[in-house]
């Protein structure tokens, strides 16, 4: 990890700066497996599969006995881990239900909100070097509390044609609709499109490699909605000369052994924290199976030494992180500050491991200094607000007088008689 001590306030934008993904020669790949699953659909799936998962698949389905199957190849103590973490996530995504109520904004106008869930959505799997069953739970469990009436599934097989047994599970606990096996970007044009077997649906959600994030991209211009536009993931670390270095490395490594294009930050107001840190990233990361993984990730990314603690909230803001860890004596105060991040945690025990799993909190969030200006996947995420309103008679006499002359304002003459008309026939009563 790069050191940077005191750095001007005009170099952060340097420090603040992701890996470059450059997708531009993604593009005719994607473009090409985008149009070929919009012609041709099935076939086209199975024979992207055949090529990019070397799977051979006479159908794109999981059948119910392949999820059966599942059931008995994953470990009792891991079924009881996923139902543990499903509940925790229902009870906090439960609570975001939305509670509208009807407001007059004037006598006789009553104006008011309903949330309708969106009917058909899917959800997008990884399953190359880490399954992320966990991501099933974090996606389908909103979904279903929302009321979607369809939720489909993608996740790629493995050469012999099966899904992770986790993945199977995962998805039966949470309430998917439909899985299907189908991996890449030919997943992400069989549910923009729709296939023979995979229903189109409205919205597409969660993670996946360049040409993944490039396929959501492409078919959110004309075809469907996104959770959010994505990159590779990261944290930020804050510590002061009161936190636990052996913790801060541990939550420094466990983002980085996500992909060698991950990104992690630790910004501290202690040089000796940052020398015990370094020190202990040393010895973690020789035990870890995926260490070359999290070596190449820790090649793009840095400690940053500076002098009080509000600087080191400013730049965390300026960075916008995916995942914000906060260990320091004030922590409490520390999170006030808060402003750009995608989920918080506070104290020397609040990992980042715990919301990524089973603190209840959703995983899916918004990357690439993005941030600023997007949420993480919350209960909202799969829902549309609809706004109502009423008008009385004497609604049409407070607030036409005003729309009339708007309408005159803007010269939509017919905006203005569509009120006029009503006014006149009051009047003349």
């Amino acid at each position: 990890m790069k050191i940077i001590k005191y750095p001007k306030q005009e170099e952060w934008a340097e420090i603040c700066q992701r890996p470059h993904l450059d997708i531009t020669q993604l593009q005719t790949t994607v473009n090409t497996v985008l149009s070929d699953v919009r012609t041709r659909g099935d076939e086209a799936v199975k024979e992207y599969e055949e090529r990019f998962d070397h799977a051979v698949l006479s159908s794109l389905t999981v059948t119910e006995a392949e999820i059966d199957e599942a059931e008995s190849l994953v470990s009792e103590e891991l079924k009881a881990a996923i139902v543990l973490a499903h509940e925790n996530i229902h009870q906090f995504h439960t609570a975001q239900k939305f509670k509208g109520q009807k407001v007059q904004t004037c006598e006789g106008v009553v104006c008011w909100q309903k949330s309708v869930a969106i009917e058909k959505v899917g959800l997008y799997i990884p399953g190359g070097t880490a399954p992320l069953f966990s991501t099933v739970l974090m996606l389908a469990t909103p979904a279903k509390i929302a009321g979607c009436k369809e939720i489909i599934l993608c996740t790629p097989p493995n050469r012999e044609g099966k899904v992770n047994p986790a993945i199977l599970v995962a998805a039966r606990v949470a309430g998917v609709s439909k899985i299907f096996k189908a991996g890449g970007v030919q997943a992400i044009g069989a549910m923009a499109y729709g296939t023979e077997s995979v229903p189109k649906v409205f919205k597409i959600f969660g993670p996946g490699n360049q040409y993944v994030m490039a396929a959501k991209q492409q078919v959110s211009l004309g075809e469907v909605a996104i959770d959010m536009p994505a990159g590779p993931s990261e944290v930020c670390v804050l510590a002061d000369e009161t936190a636990n270095a052996t913790f801060v490395a541990a939550d420094l490594l466990s983002q980085a052994e996500h992909g060698i294009d991950s990104q992690v930050l630790l910004i501290s107001t202690s040089e000796e924290m940052i020398q015990k840190v370094e020190d202990e990233v040393k010895r973690q990361l020789d035990l870890l199976p995926r260490k070359e993984i999290a070596q190449k990730a820790l090649e793009n990314s840095r400690c940053v030494l500076v002098s009080s603690a509000d600087e080191m909230m400013a730049l965390s803001n300026a960075y916008a992180p995916e995942h914000l860890i906060i260990q320091t004596a004030n922590y409490e105060e520390m999170a006030q500050q808060v402003i750009n991040a995608g989920s918080v945690f506070l104290g020397q025990y609040a990992c980042e491991s715990a919301g990524d799993y089973a603190s209840g909190t959703n995983h899916t969030l918004p990357t690439h200094g993005y941030a600023t200006a997007y949420s993480g996947v919350n209960l909202d995420s799969y829902c549309r607000k609809i706004t109502f309103q009423h008008l009385t008679e004497e609604g049409v006499r407070q607030i036409g007088p005003a729309v009339e002359l708007m309408a005159e304002a803007e010269q939509l003459d017919a905006h203005k008689n569509a009120m006029t008309v009503r006014l006149r026939e009051i009047e003349n009563r």
